[in-house]
């Protein structure tokens, strides 16, 4: 039975593609006549968005979906999942969890407010479908993210996106320069447009690569300060992109490239479409080309058939690319994927081992990389202050919200957050930096 109802509850997980959809599903119930509260015990309907990339992304879902039903027990009523998690495995789904009164997959995003009112009852229709448009930003008041494309048709062998996803589709030039424009307008100064591989943004739609040509246009918009894209895959990285980074002082000289691996063997049975020299030689014209440059990238230990000699040669690219930032997983074998019928799987023990030493490497050349930049003097956007009140916290075009580190900055001097500092670093943390504003 539909019950009219008026607080509702958003838990969002997973990547910052999928908070997009979570911020739309937001701005639609508060269009029409919802109210949005940050605690669950008052929520009246309880909403979860979920990721299904890897087993623990799976398990997390879950858990959090176990949690939220507990609510029902007290004052929410309605329970509505929807996300990576429900696209894969929805009819089991509906088996195992029956306190959910509502599994939306992504085909069913178009008609999602004729889904939900099958569930609860509208207090003022006004809108009836998801629109970026009308997204409510959850990430504060300085960047938004700006997604250009959905899905995914690279097909890499441990990745379920395509299937989960579908294949790539860019959305129209106008109507990504429409949002942004929006957002510049309402006052966002730092733009992140991200798609699961931005560098192939425009090829389906325009039958060439056009993210250099958005980007130009995006800089031309007034109130953008920043501008960054990420997942740029290296094989679709173009020259005409490269000099856009280099020349446009309105793009961050920050490179995010998952490269996923060095050893040519490993990279073949993963259909990557580079190789370990190609690689390398990227990397090697970004800094010639780009001397500021910072280059974060993301490697995947004890794949199927991954070798002593493999891992040794990961270790080795690491130790003498110096990259900037680097992440590490280690693989999971995901149902429906090449990868998961691949001979000679990795033992947990030697994938485990495998991460923590990549992951020891590079924080020792995190630290090394870090300790060059002290004297240096960057632009800082400040954001926050400390909880006891000592620093101000910011970001400079090195850092990527929600992944890197933060600049912390010493000030003699009353400081607007929201506001660019020139800021003098004179000391370094793990992964963070300390400064003082000149």
């Amino acid at each position: 039975m539909k019950q009219q109802l008026k607080k509702f509850g958003v838990i969002s997980l997973g990547c910052s593609k999928n908070l997009v959809d979570t911020e739309m599903v937001i701005g639609l119930f508060r269009e029409n006549g919802f109210e949005l509260v940050t605690e669950a015990e008052q929520a009246d309907i309880l909403l979860v968005n979920t990721c299904g990339f890897i087993e623990s992304a799976k398990e997390e879902a879950i858990q959090t979906i176990l949690e939220m039903a507990e609510y029902k027990k007290k004052k929410c009523q309605v329970l509505i999942v929807m996300g990576c998690l429900v696209q894969r495995y929805k009819t089991e789904l509906e088996k195992e969890i029956p306190e959910v009164d509502l599994w939306i997959k992504f085909q069913e995003y178009d008609t999602f407010w004729e889904q939900v009112k099958t569930v609860i009852e509208p207090i003022q229709e006004k809108k009836q479908k998801l629109e970026f448009t009308n997204r409510v930003i959850s990430t504060g008041d300085n960047f938004v993210y700006v997604r250009i494309a959905e899905g995914c048709s690279n097909h890499c062998t441990y990745c379920a996106i395509p299937s989960i996803r579908g294949p790539f589709v860019s959305r129209t030039m106008e109507d990504i320069l429409a949002e942004t424009k929006q957002y510049a307008k309402d006052g966002y100064q730092e733009i992140i447009l991200i798609a699961q591989d931005t560098t192939k943004y425009g090829v389906d739609l325009y039958g060439e690569p056009k993210l250099a040509e958005l980007i130009e246009q995006i800089s031309k918009i007034d109130g953008v300060h920043w501008i960054r894209f990420l997942y740029a895959y290296p094989e679709t990285i173009t020259d005409e992109l490269i000099q856009v980074m280099k020349n446009n002082p309105k793009v961050c000289h920050y490179w995010d490239i998952p490269i996923q691996h060095i050893a040519d063997p490993v990279l073949k049975r993963m259909n990557r479409k580079s190789n370990g020299k190609s690689i390398q030689a990227l990397f090697q014209k970004l800094r010639q080309e780009i001397p500021d440059v910072i280059i974060r990238t993301t490697v995947m230990v004890g794949f199927p058939g991954e070798t002593q000699e493999d891992f040794a040669q990961l270790q080795e690219f690491v130790e003498t690319a110096k990259i900037d930032k680097m992440g590490a997983f280690a693989y999971s074998k995901e149902e429906n994927t090449p990868a998961e019928r691949l001979p000679n799987q990795v033992h947990p023990a030697t994938k485990k081992s495998r991460y923590r030493k990549i992951m020891e490497l590079q924080k020792q050349i995190s630290k090394e990389n870090l300790a060059k930049k002290i004297g240096q003097e960057h632009e800082v956007l400040i954001e926050a202050k400390s909880y006891d009140g000592k620093y101000y916290v910011g970001r400079s075009y090195m850092d990527v919200p929600e992944i890197d580190g933060y600049i912390w900055v010493k000030a003699d001097r009353e400081v607007t957050l929201g506001k660019f500092y020139p800021v003098q670093i004179d000391q370094v943390e793990e992964y963070d930096l300390i400064g003082h504003i000149k």
